[in-house]
């Protein structure tokens, strides 16, 4: 929920230290929407995010989708914009915060990871700041984070307007998560990519995964903000459109023996509690030369 602070390696990432609903309670989630920094951050995220959704520049609001909307920080952005919204989040005290604030919109306590519950074709648009990465973590036993990621993508496809987008701003851990992600999202009826802020920056650098329902009018994937080369040579943005039709050509199953066939094996064995699964790296599932 919100944005994520940028913390030093001794202190980790903070999905690493609980689930959200644990993580953010009443005095980090103070802390955090008192934080001039997390403000000024928070309202330039979300004003880029709505600049990706490319809404109709026809002078009337739309109505949005706020995934993660925290103590409202966001959804200020989107009142000031001239927007309705609805918000969701699944941490108790970050949802009092923005009521005490009295923010415009409406917001509902959800783990979005269990699905969104709202009618088909309901919103304009959705946009998220920092929570995706929340739900590539397994909090629970019974959490399967493939399918949880399934079911919010799935069930946020169903609750957007024909032709509507959401922009979806997250810190993927590698690039082995990102793929997991952007997998799930195609599985579940979007196309679209992933758009990279100054990927030459370490601070100033983030990352949009920008999806598209059917009848968008305008599908091509916007160019990041910055340069149009990243890091090493890799493009600012990167389409998944053609893995998407690579996945329909094979019945929409993960190839055998793919990285993504490795690594839903290895998650399943650690849900079985096998104690001899390998620590994934970035040689998983890499195809070897044959040895002579």
């Amino acid at each position: 929920p919100g944005v994520v602070l940028h913390v030093t390696m001794a202190s980790g990432r903070p999905e690493h230290r609980g689930p959200p609903e644990l993580f953010y309670d009443e005095k980090e989630a103070r802390k955090y929407t008192q934080n001039s920094r997390m403000i000024e951050i928070q309202m330039q995220m979300t004003e880029r995010a709505t600049e990706l959704l490319a809404l109709p520049s026809d002078g009337m609001p739309s109505f949005l989708l706020d995934i993660g909307c925290g103590s409202g920080l966001s959804g200020e952005q989107l009142t000031a914009e001239g927007h309705y919204w609805v918000g969701v989040d699944i941490s108790e005290h970050m949802l009092a915060i923005a009521q005490e604030r009295e923010v415009e919109g409406d917001i509902f306590l959800c783990d979005i990871g269990q699905g969104l519950g709202f009618r088909p074709g309901s919103f304009d648009g959705a946009i998220s700041i920092s929570a995706l990465q929340w739900l590539c973590n397994a909090d629970k036993k019974e959490h399967s984070v493939p399918k949880r990621l399934f079911k919010f993508f799935s069930s946020l496809y169903a609750s957007l307007a024909r032709g509507a987008k959401a922009i979806l701003q997250f810190y993927p851990e590698n690039s082995a998560q990102m793929q997991l992600i952007t997998q799930q999202a195609m599985k579940a009826g979007f196309t679209g990519g992933v758009v990279i802020d100054y990927p030459n920056s370490t601070k100033a650098k983030k990352i949009f995964l920008c999806l598209f329902t059917a009848g968008a009018s305008s599908a091509t994937l916007p160019k990041g903000l910055g340069t149009g080369v990243g890091e090493k040579g890799k493009p600012d943005s990167v389409s998944f459109a053609e893995a998407r039709r690579e996945i329909r050509k094979k019945g929409g199953k993960v190839p055998l023996k793919s990285r993504e066939w490795v690594m839903a094996k290895k998650e399943r064995r650690r849900r079985q509690g096998k104690g001899n699964v390998r620590v994934d790296t970035k040689y998983t599932g890499r195809r070897r030369k044959p040895h002579f």
